[in-house]
């Protein structure tokens, strides 16, 4: 019977998707590419949107299927929900979490590159499809350049910028934590309940899609040892237990981040006991407060709640979790133990994507390697107090003019005097010169905004132009030490006794374009992260591709005041509490780390030309700026050649009265042993074909 149901419900779905047959979504994507590429606007958005229909129909039909099957095929021959064990164990399903997560993200490609296209002059649909695109690609600088043409167009509503693929429980998240933040509890409470239940149903959902055949791991080493029958009915059931698990991940994930948002359901909870609190409601208070201890039995805050509640209530009054929440967590922890021991015994790993799971459940010779694993991200996340504590710096004459505390943050400083008024006046020099042997520096449209025009310049494009004779290798020179100088005031600051190598150095200038100032709205550069992806709505930073995550520290080093805006700005993260300033000026060095803590922007340049010089490190010697390495062997090579008998003349003091050892350069610093880099990194393979990335 239910095979029978399963065969109607696929049917209904390709009665759905095509008239008379299933098409494969895949299919469907691959011809309206074709179509797409092929100028065939029309033809294309159809193709795309019935991809869509047909995936959507095809996991609404798995979803049913499977969900019938469990109800016909009790455990052990019982009733359907047939007692507390077999619900525990067996739940109500779970998704393909590898599989769906692949589709869904071609999906939203889709989508938003190609399914609504301007072309055909439906606004509202192409509004649609690139809003839906930028949110799962915040990153991607054409289709942020789209969206703000958008918002020009005077046929452009702002209800057009929806998001297709927002999922119910996140939508309601979102508005209830923006309520929440602005102090309106009685409408966060209506939100955060509608998300909660949302979340827990499509918890379920996912949890249906996860009883499918089994995923072979390791095809090769199946081939050489096949497992006995038992052997492979054990894989496979902890194989859907471990992705019902995971489903947690699914439903915590934002549509368009790869991280999930620690402690999902435990945080409605959390949020939700407080805001019923302030309307006065403390019963539901209480309740949620009970349902939250489930999770965490000994956070004191929260237990402190509770006998507070108890007190207003009376202690007769009964207190209970909630009964789904209760459901959740039972199921939950008897499906670790289940896993655990299949790990324990039968081999395998397990990332467990809870932070409230009992220590008590993890087996004895697992927990060291989780506690190596603990001990080595709070290495990698010292507390703030023993992080402000500086190492002396490197040089004589470098003035601390701002520190974290007076810039409202932490992991924040400004220098002064790095450099001399002449060797700022040098390094312009060098930009000039550069822009004037006119290769790989011209002035083009910033890729942030389409007011300005920057020309940037790498330390490997500066030798190399100092080898043609278009630059001064003095100037070229000193764009090493001024470098190498920053780096080690950050790094005596920051991290002393820790190695800091280059992740990326670049010489940029930003030139206001005087005919676009006009009733311009916008900035510089807008307010980012160097390592993370800001999600200002979500107060989240992912640290995930396409971000720079190996970065750890950023530095500025600028060399002019001449100009109107351009000033660096730091905020929280909603990305519009401005918390501190920073202002321009010749020598200035202004050094922060590169994560979430440090949301920056630049004002417009409104007048003028911006030069500065832009510094990201990194601790991890794998993502050493490759270029810079070239650059100090052709400088070697060039120390050299001048220390032959007919070099010596050239030797001895620069030309602008400054020693060659007064910003010594340390040659092998920043020179890695590998060779290896990570996709989208700021190393260039092929020295004529430089371009500015990331610049300030």
């Amino acid at each position: 019977m239910a095979s029978l149901l399963c065969l109607c419900l696929l049917l209904a779905a390709a009665t759905a998707t095509s008239p008379g047959r299933l098409v494969p979504y895949d299919l469907l994507y691959a011809d309206g590419v074709r179509a797409y590429f092929a100028r065939d606007w029309g033809r294309a958005a159809e193709l795309l949107q019935r991809a869509l229909h047909s995936y959507a129909g095809l996991r609404a039909a798995r979803r049913a299927c499977r969900a019938a099957c469990r109800r016909e095929a009790a455990f052990l021959g019982g009733p359907p929900g047939a007692g507390p064990w077999e619900a525990a164990l067996f739940g109500r399903g779970a998704a393909g979490v590898k599989g769906g997560c692949e589709e869904k993200g071609a999906r939203r490609s889709v989508t938003g590159a190609a399914a609504f296209s301007p072309q055909l002059k439906k606004l509202d649909q192409a509004v649609s499809a690139a809003h839906t695109f930028f949110v799962a690609n915040p990153q991607h600088l054409q289709m942020r350049e789209d969206i703000e043409k958008y918002r020009r167009m005077s046929g452009v509503k702002s209800d057009n910028f929806r998001d297709l693929e927002a999922t119910p429980h996140w939508e309601a998240y979102e508005a209830g934590v923006q309520r929440y933040n602005a102090d309106e509890y009685l409408q966060a409470v209506a939100r955060l309940e509608e998300s909660l239940t949302e979340a827990l149903s499509a918890l379920e959902e996912c949890r249906a899609l996860c009883e499918g055949p089994w995923e072979d791991e390791d095809e090769e080493e199946e081939e050489e040892m096949q497992p006995g029958l038992y052997e492979a009915i054990a894989a496979h059931y902890i194989q859907v237990l471990k992705c019902r698990q995971q489903c947690v991940l699914e439903i915590a994930t934002k549509p368009g981040r790869i991280s999930a948002t620690e402690d999902f359901i435990p945080s409605h909870l959390d949020l939700l006991q407080f805001a019923y609190d302030q309307v006065g409601n403390q019963a539901l208070a209480a309740e949620c407060a009970a349902s939250y201890l489930l999770f965490y039995p000994t956070d004191e805050p929260m237990l402190e709640k509770m006998k507070q509640y108890r007190t207003e209530l009376g202690e007769d009054a009964a207190v209970t979790a909630r009964e789904s929440i209760q459901h959740y967590v039972q199921r939950s922890l008897m499906e670790k133990k289940l896993i655990y021991y299949a790990v324990e015994h039968l081999g395998g790993t397990f990332n467990d994507p809870d932070l409230w799971t009992p220590d008590e459940l993890i087996p004895e010779n697992l927990k060291e390697k989780q506690r190596e694993d603990q001990e080595k991200q709070k290495e990698e996340t010292l507390d703030v107090e023993e992080r402000e504590k500086r190492g002396p710096l490197p040089f004589e004459g470098i003035a601390v003019t701002m520190d974290s505390r007076q810039m409202n943050g932490t992991q924040r400083v400004v220098f002064d005097r790095v450099l001399t008024e002449s060797e700022c006046k040098d390094l312009l020099r060098l930009t000039k010169a550069a822009g004037e042997a006119g290769d790989g520096y011209r002035a083009r449209r910033s890729p942030h905004t389409p007011h300005e025009r920057f020309e940037g310049l790498t330390v490997l494009k500066a030798i190399q132009l100092a080898q043609n004779g278009d630059v001064d290798w003095r100037d070229a020179k000193l764009l090493l030490q001024a470098s190498e100088k920053s780096r080690k005031i950050i790094e005596s600051y920051f991290t002393p006794g820790k190695k800091l190598h280059f992740s990326f150095t670049h010489l940029v200038c930003r030139t206001a374009v005087d005919e676009e100032q006009e009733g311009r709205m916008d900035l510089s550069h807008p307010v980012h992260a160097d390592n993370c992806l800001l999600d200002p709505e979500g107060q989240e930073c992912w640290r995930e591709p396409p971000a720079y995550v190996y970065r750890d520290y950023s530095g500025i080093l600028y060399l002019n005041d001449d100009f109107q805006g351009g000033g660096l700005f730091f905020t929280e993260m909603d990305t519009v509490t401005v918390t501190a300033e920073v202002h321009p000026k010749c020598g200035r060095l202004v050094a922060f780390s590169s994560g979430k803590e440090n949301p920056h922007g630049v004002w417009a340049v409104s007048r003028g030309k911006r030069c500065a010089v832009a510094l990201w490190y990194t601790h991890s010697q794998e993502h050493a700026e490759q270029e810079r390495a070239k650059a100090e062997e052709l400088m070697e090579q060039r120390a050299g050649e001048q220390d032959q008998p007919d070099g010596e003349e050239r030797q001895g003091t620069d030309r602008s009265g400054r020693s060659a050892s007064e910003l010594p350069v340390d040659s092998g610093g920043a020179r890695p042993t590998s060779r290896r880099h990570k996709p989208g990194s700021e190393r260039t393979q092929h020295p004529k074909e430089l371009r500015a990335r990331d610049e300030f």
